[in-house]
């Protein structure tokens, strides 16, 4: 019978099975156990570490709009400017979801389209001051009452026409809120003009230094020829405004007015130098009064938000509990009210959407940033009897 083999430099008899099962045991779990102490060289050390999660219930689905979102509110805007912002970044984001989509159908192949998205852009970080060019705190007020008194007009040109109108003497106080109104809507359609000229510009820089392997310069002059008609539009736009406010300020507002929100005086206007029948313009002005009674209501809201603000920092200064707790319900149930009707008055597919000559009118631009107009031609004989379309 054969006698047991011994393990070498032991000084007794051990079976060789078990001791390698020991060995075996040793190498698994040592390794393992090293790793468990976190040591420089373990794999959890030196792997990048990812990313925290963004927390479920953001504003917006995308990033870089929420992103910008919490930049607005760290600028501390007045909450009527904060729920303007909302709408304009919610139709943003929509737009830009509606591009991916027809992106993936390769439906943009020039890129205008995603350029649109850029141009879009651009003109809300202007707007709200979130370019880095000029404080936000500067641009607006934080309260509607004193508008007439604490905001100014970039224009000399507005600013002499206000201080004209201010003291002529023509003009009841609520005339004087409507007017104001008018200013600002004009000089935000300026602002608006100088971002898509400076981004214009900066577009024809960039495709004259670029070489490509294709002949695009056929595209390139399609594209750019397109935006020089945009520019050409709102500058014609923009000098009409001008001359409107002009006689507005040295005459008064007549008894004859028929609307008073600059959005759709600018409609109105529109359609009156448009080929209608005086039937179509009846039905059209029928729409621009049922648009007028949603701009106001959002009006009556932004009022109630500001007025709702200022009521909570006063309740907390006095920290009653249960007093801050009533009016901080009431200012979010306003607060979501206000951007809720924001985007109603905005988006085009609401309330804007009323019929494919106002889409040619507005020179609104479809989801996906397809001209309407260059699917919609305006008719010459348009029906223009149909409803809002519901949201």
């Amino acid at each position: 019978m054969a006698s047991p083999r011994l393990c070498p430099g032991s000084r007794g008899l051990l079976p060789a099975p078990p001791l390698l099962l020991l060995l075996l045991l040793l190498l698994l779990v040592g390794p393992r156990t090293a790793a468990g102490h976190g040591g420089k060289y373990s794999r959890e050390k030196n792997e990048p570490e990812l990313p925290p999660k963004r927390e479920s219930g953001g504003e917006f689905r995308m990033e870089k709009l929420n992103q910008l979102w919490e930049k607005a509110q760290r600028l501390q805007l007045s909450p009527v400017k904060l729920s303007e912002l909302h709408a304009d970044l919610k139709m943003q984001e929509r737009d830009e979801f509606a591009w991916k989509k027809l992106k993936a159908e390769g439906l943009d192949e020039d890129g205008e389209k995603q350029a649109k998205l850029t141009r879009n852009l651009s003109v809300i970080l202007a707007k709200y001051g979130l370019d880095g060019r000029k404080d936000a705190r500067a641009v607006s007020s934080n309260s509607l009452s004193d508008a007439t008194e604490d905001d100014s007009l970039e224009d000399p040109r507005l600013e002499k026409l206000w201080h004209k109108a201010k003291t002529s003497g023509k003009f009841s106080s609520e005339e004087l809120d409507k007017l104001w109104r008018e200013f600002q809507h004009h000089q935000e359609k300026v602002r608006e003009y100088h971002v898509l000229l400076e981004t214009l510009s900066r577009t024809e820089e960039i495709q004259e230094n670029v070489i490509s392997p294709f002949d695009t310069s056929r595209i390139k002059e399609d594209v750019l020829h397109s935006k020089h008609a945009e520019l050409k539009d709102r500058l014609r736009g923009i000098n009409q405004g001008y001359d409107r406010l002009r006689r507005v300020s040295h005459r008064g507002y007549g008894t004859q007015a028929e609307f008073e929100e600059p959005r759709v005086i600018d409609l109105w206007d529109l359609a009156k130098s448009a080929n209608f029948t005086e039937k179509e313009l009846e039905s059209f002005r029928e729409e621009l009064k049922h648009f007028e009674a949603k701009i106001e209501k959002h009006n009556h809201y932004q009022k109630q938000l500001e007025i709702s603000h200022q009521k909570l920092k006063h309740v907390e200064s006095f920290g009653d509990r249960e007093h801050v707790s009533r009016n901080k319900e009431k200012y979010a149930m306003l607060e979501e009210k206000t951007k809720e009707l924001g985007y109603k008055v905005r988006a085009p597919g609401s309330v804007w959407v009323l019929l494919p000559p106002l889409w040619w009118l507005c020179g609104l631009v479809a989801p996906g940033g397809v001209p309407i107009a260059a699917t919609h031609p305006l008719p010459r004989g348009p029906a223009l009897g149909h409803p809002l379309e519901p949201v």
